[in-house]
């Protein structure tokens, strides 16, 4: 496995933290359930604790690593053998280690100023910028301290990367500081494994990682990891690969490294989905009614409903079209009086699939963990839910996922569905994915094809054809360009004058979309362009004039379509699908971006009218068939392609796959399931 190249800028704007101002409540109550939670998770892997047979026969490096495990979750150190039989030099004193976590404020509290100042100080002193203080505070009320003891540390702030660390360093430490300080090496390998995490990767292997350390010029990367491990900065794991071909010979073993909070949530995961699929569901339902609501349906819904009566996990695949099955499945538990809910992937495709069920029974993923869309829960803590039905599966994270299957009670039905061709999650895990391939529960495939050109186009791009398809509506539009200045010319014009003037889709209703933020054709240079055309104004207020389109980040991982309504002191005032948002003037810079142009990550889960999907030359090595698929699939009633990459556009739909995800959740899932034992 290739460790994950560091993109110079997120994937997507999700890169803000949760707002404050008028949605503070919104997120002290996702806080809170994702603190409950948690606990949840320590209880039963503490429960969990004891004599693992599994690997009990295992010697040599194997052994090794097995103990060195034992020992981390133990609160010891793991032996020196992990990965070397020498033993390592003595360790210089450290101060007390303090488990890692990203830099990710756990309340909507600020750091008290005296820490802000003092940590000021400290990076004044170490020639880095002011404006890291307050999101250097967020490490602790020892903020200064730490940093003054171990400049390295400065990696755990979002944005800075290992160079700038090591200036830091070295204007603080002066002749001490090294590439070969073990300091430096620990914050290396927990910012890889964070760099990896943002990728979709929930450990990585031991190799991988060790050759990435050396392109940052660890001298010793194998040491760096054994004192990360050490340190409690990261977790190891070996997972088994194969059979032992004799009593005497080693086990074939995979050794991987990864961070605490993914490895945690990936176990939880495994536990809530085996938990799921083990328990009977609640009979809330005598079969005969059913079986009675099958027999009402049609094709693939009918065995969808089947599926979820008798099963507490069931898997969908399929498209726009497909989404009438788990609204037919959610009517019919409603007539049969059961607590039956929906979740979406963002408040767009909340109201596109809230008209075809019947009443108020849809929420998106982040409404309903925090409480305030939603049944609520029940004096357990659990949703008060007899059956969960959770659209845009592939957009899933690992953390999410087992905050979701943690929190339904026991004899619950949970519904996944989606469609697999799109991309992946922002967050690390591949998880609809991984359940698809391990076939633990029903499989239920959806045979409603999308219509017309679009969905011939998109359906052809899903199994690596790039179809020409008759269009005789204008329903696909290709638009040749030659260079980067043409691309935006003709994206702003089809925007403006071409597609409302040919189609009658006003330009609000056009959705732009390219693969990036930066270049000549990103999303900044593409919202600057159509700004000027469609909403000219001084951008009084952080840039933003009243009538902008924006796409606004509440946290790392969601991206949400709105239009600026107005400023005032307590900040933007955002109409977001619907419902005002005010995101204090603090936070502006951070977690609003123009939304005129997205990228395919901000733009899945949502659908528009038209689309118009900017392919520049220098785009070549971002286009996958996932990411064609999901930009091209946005569109509901016409695209237009800007189309500068030639042959590319082929070759990518043909042979680009999505990149590989490293990720355990098969493998803690696998021993859990009926018949494992046997």
């Amino acid at each position: 496995m290739s460790t994950p190249e560091t993109p110079e800028e997120p994937r997507s704007a999700d890169d803000g933290t949760p707002a404050e101002g008028a949605q503070v409540s919104e997120a002290e109550a996702e806080l809170a359930a994702q603190r409950l939670e948690r606990e949840r998770i320590e209880r039963r892997k503490a429960e969990r604790q004891g004599p693992i047979e599994a690997g009990a026969k295992l010697s040599g490096t194997a052994a090794d690593l097995l103990a060195a495990v034992r020992a981390v979750e133990s609160g010891e150190k793991p032996p020196a053998t992990v990965f070397e039989e020498a033993r390592p030099a003595p360790r210089r004193p450290a101060p007390e280690p303090v488990r890692r976590a990203p830099v990710v404020p756990e309340g909507p509290a600020a750091p008290a100023e005296g820490t802000v100042g003092e940590v000021r100080e400290v990076l004044t002193r170490g020639g880095a910028p002011a404006a890291l203080a307050a999101p250097a505070a967020a490490l602790g009320e020892d903020a200064a301290d730490l940093l003054r003891e171990d400049p390295w540390q400065l990696l755990r702030v979002p944005g800075v990367r290992p160079e700038q660390a090591d200036g830091f360093a070295r204007a603080l430490l002066g002749g001490e500081a090294g590439p070969d300080d073990e300091r430096r090496g620990r914050a290396l390998t927990v910012w890889l494994l964070e760099q990896a995490a943002a990728a979709g990767h929930t450990v990585l292997e031991t190799a991988a990682l060790t050759k990435a350390l050396g392109r940052q010029g660890v001298p010793g990367p194998e040491d760096a990891v054994r004192n990360a491990i050490a340190e409690g900065d990261v977790l190891v794991f070996q997972d088994a690969v194969g059979e032992a071909v004799g009593e005497d010979e080693e086990q074939p073993v995979r050794v991987l490294v990864g961070l605490e909070r993914c490895a945690l949530a990936e176990e939880s995961l495994a536990d809530g989905l085996a938990r799921l699929i083990n328990s009977a569901p609640k009979q809330d339902g005598a079969a005969e009614e059913w079986e009675r609501a099958a027999s009402a349906a049609e094709g693939s819904a009918a065995d969808l409903i089947r599926a979820a009566s008798g099963h507490g996990l069931v898997l969908h695949t399929g498209g726009e079209a497909a989404l009438a099955e788990p609204a037919a499945l959610l009517n019919a538990a409603h007539g049969m009086g059961l607590r039956a809910w929906a979740a979406t992937h963002s408040p767009v495709g909340r109201e596109r699939f809230a008209s075809r069920v019947d009443g108020p029974a849809v929420a998106t993923v982040a409404g309903l963990l925090s409480g305030a869309e939603g049944p609520g829960r029940d004096p357990e803590g659990a949703l008060a839910v007899d059956l969960l039905v959770v659209l845009d599966a592939p957009q899933l994270d690992v953390e999410t996922a087992a905050l979701l299957s943690e929190s339904l009670p026991d004899g619950a039905r949970l519904v996944l569905s989606g469609d697999p061709a799109v991309l992946w999650s922002v967050g690390p895990g591949r998880v609809f994915a991984d359940l698809l391939a391990a076939r633990a529960c029903p499989q239920i495939a959806s045979r409603r094809p999308d219509p017309g050109p679009l969905g011939e186009l998109v359906s052809g791009i899903g199994v690596g054809e790039l179809l020409q398809v008759e269009a005789p509506e204008k329903e696909v539009v290709i638009v040749p360009v030659r260079d980067a200045g043409e691309a935006v010319h003709r994206t702003v014009q089809l925007v403006a004058d071409s597609v409302p003037r040919a189609l009658g889709v006003p330009a609000e209703e056009t959705q732009v979309i390219t693969p990036g933020h930066g270049g000549a054709v990103g999303t900044r240079v593409l919202n600057a362009a159509l700004k000027e055309r469609l909403n000219p104004g001084p951008g009084r207020f952080a840039g933003f004039d009243p009538g902008d389109r924006v796409a606004w980040s509440p946290a790392p991982g969601r991206t949400l379509p709105g239009r600026v309504v107005g400023a005032d002191g307590q900040g933007l005032r955002l109409d977001c699908a619907g419902e005002t948002v005010v995101v204090p003037r603090d936070r502006v810079e951070q977690t609003v971006r123009h939304g005129w142009a997205l990228t395919a990550h901000q733009a899945v889960g949502a659908r528009w009218p038209a689309a118009v999907v900017v392919l520049p030359g220098d785009a070549v090595p971002a286009l996958s068939r996932p990411w064609i698929y999901t930009a091209f699939s946005r569109a509901d009633r016409h695209l237009s392609v800007v189309h500068g990459v030639d042959q590319a556009l082929q070759r990518a739909v043909a042979e680009v796959p999505a990149k590989p995800r490293t990720t355990r959740l098969p493998v803690l899932l696998a021993p859990q399931l009926p018949g494992a034992a046997e």
